[in-house]
């Protein structure tokens, strides 16, 4: 065998054992995982694998309540980084907290702190070799003049800005769910969220819950539909890795859990 024989056949196997890249998500309540006692309530981040080929992993350390400020303060960042390995992706979704303005130790407003705090997320990822998404706060139910309207839309625009400045990728999740939201309309849209009568039976939910923010077994899955379909689109190393055809993702009637069928 020659040199570059044997120094391509090498490289093969080097390329061979270098593991998949792996997907972690940097979120909060909509889209972390939920115990099967709270179904119909599931997050974007438990269904996304069913987008995706089977040996990609997605680690999802979305955690309810979270916004850029508290998921650094309480070390949550530090910890993702930390296990993250180089080629990693990280899915960095946040707004809905960050703009509570009743709760000052979430609150982060969005040209300054918010800013600051995705820009610290953005540059130590780049600097493990990781590859940071920026993804949009997801639309609420909320309409005005029968149109959805982005409750967040401060915060999607600084992530956006940031595409700019900082060449970093985006997956605009607030533009394309509220779409989905508005073809919806007001009432069809109830199907994404969390909206039961008590006479319903829901156990997660006796009493019924109107709820405008979080998600329905459908919801998730069109949620993590938006984001597979445009990771599909970004020059990243996985999106080879998203599925062609994502049926579990785009289907019309709930299975009664987060599985992939």
């Amino acid at each position: 065998m020659s040199g570059l024989t044997a120094f391509a056949a090498g490289l093969a196997l080097m390329l061979q054992a270098a593991p998949q890249p792996r997907i972690f998500i940097a979120s909060d309540s909509t889209a972390a995982n939920y115990d099967a006692s709270k179904y119909p309530q599931l997050g974007w981040g438990m269904m996304l694998k069913c987008g995706l080929a089977p040996d990609i992993e997605v680690i999802n350390r979305a955690v309810g309540g979270r916004s850029t400020r508290t998921f650094i303060s309480e070390g949550r960042w530090d910890t993702l980084i930390a296990d993250a390995r180089p080629g990693d992706v990280v899915l960095i979704q946040f707004g809905h907290n960050d703009a509570s303005h009743s709760r000052p130790e979430r609150y982060a407003p969005a040209h300054t702190a918010y800013r600051d705090n995705l820009l610290r997320m953005i540059w130590e990822a780049k600097g493990r070799g990781l590859f940071p998404v920026l993804v949009t706060p997801p639309a609420r139910r909320s309409f005005e003049d029968k149109r959805a309207k982005a409750d967040f839309a401060e915060y999607s625009q600084v992530m956006r800005e940031l595409v700019v400045s900082t060449n970093t990728p985006l997956i605009d999740l607030e533009a394309r769910s509220r779409a989905l939201v508005e073809r919806a309309g007001e009432e069809g849209a109830k199907r994404y969220f969390l909206h039961y009568s008590a006479n319903e039976g829901v156990k997660a939910f006796p009493k019924g819950i109107a709820d405008d923010t979080h998600f329905s077994e459908l919801g998730a899955r069109a949620m993590a539909e938006i984001v597979a379909r445009e990771l599909k689109g970004l020059r990243l190393p996985v999106a080879e890795k998203v599925l062609a055809e994502r049926p579990d993702l785009t289907r019309e009637t709930p299975i009664g859990s987060a599985a992939c069928r």
